[in-house]
């Protein structure tokens, strides 16, 4: 068996079973020359291992034994499989398109958590008719693919399932927290979107400060009627 110090080379994950493929090679290495000499059988040996009776030290059971194997198994997979995540925007030349290039540039901050995004939208939709809503890019980037964006196959537009949507036609109007936001709404302040992490407020009102640790950036655009960013840098509360 390895010693502690061999333990705490292999890191902080490591777990001394890993040593041992099954439960009996785990008692086995518990048996000592002394147990043998006067036990013989070998199955014996193990029982009164497992019970405590011999052996060389604490004996864990063998339920906590196979919990941890699974436990290791399944850490192991995850690791294999952690892969760095591919950027929607990687490769894709958007230097014309400045909604895009902000977005672009914004991408693997809001992927990893140090930065918010809420994008405020207003154009006309393919029925012709004036829309404007507030999307929570970060929330865009995990449930949906956003690559045929930055290649330019689709164009980013509000929906009533995004952060905030108005229809200026119809009338139409909805509102949905996201993981990111909650929409506080029918407030004398105007509408406000409140960081689910830090719990800060951020005030869309142009005529307002956006609120601590936001900015509010308006883009000049061709390609819409109006686009602002509001970024809001992410710090967990103490």
């Amino acid at each position: 068996m390895a010693d502690d110090d061999d333990f705490a080379s292999k890191g902080p994950a490591y777990d001394p079973l890993d040593e041992y493929q099954s439960y009996e090679d785990y008692l086995d290495n518990q048996i000592t020359s002394t147990d043998m000499y006067y036990l013989v059988d070998v199955e014996l040996a193990r029982s009164l291992v497992e019970l405590g009776i011999r052996g060389n030290g604490e004996v864990i059971k063998r339920e906590e034994f196979e919990q941890r194997k699974e436990a290791a198994e399944q850490a192991r997979q995850a690791r294999l499989n952690k892969k760095p995540k591919k950027l929607a925007s990687q490769g894709k030349n958007v230097e014309d398109c400045p909604l895009l290039q902000a977005l672009k540039d914004r991408e693997e901050a809001v992927r990893n958590g140090k930065l918010t995004t809420i994008v405020f939208i207003r154009d006309k939709n393919t029925k012709g008719q004036e829309v404007s809503g507030y999307i929570d890019y970060g929330h865009r980037l995990k449930t949906e693919n956003m690559e045929p964006y930055f290649e330019r196959k689709k164009r980013l537009m509000p929906r009533p399932t995004d952060l905030s949507f108005y229809n200026w036609e119809t009338q139409m109007s909805t509102s949905n927290p996201t993981p990111n936001f909650q929409v506080i709404a029918d407030n004398e302040a105007g509408l406000l979107f409140k960081n689910k992490r830090d719990r800060k407020v951020i005030n869309v009102d142009p005529r307002a400060r956006p609120g601590d640790n936001s900015t509010r950036t308006e883009l000049q655009t061709h390609e819409y009627m109006q686009v602002v960013i509001y970024d809001h840098v992410t710090r967990r509360r103490s």
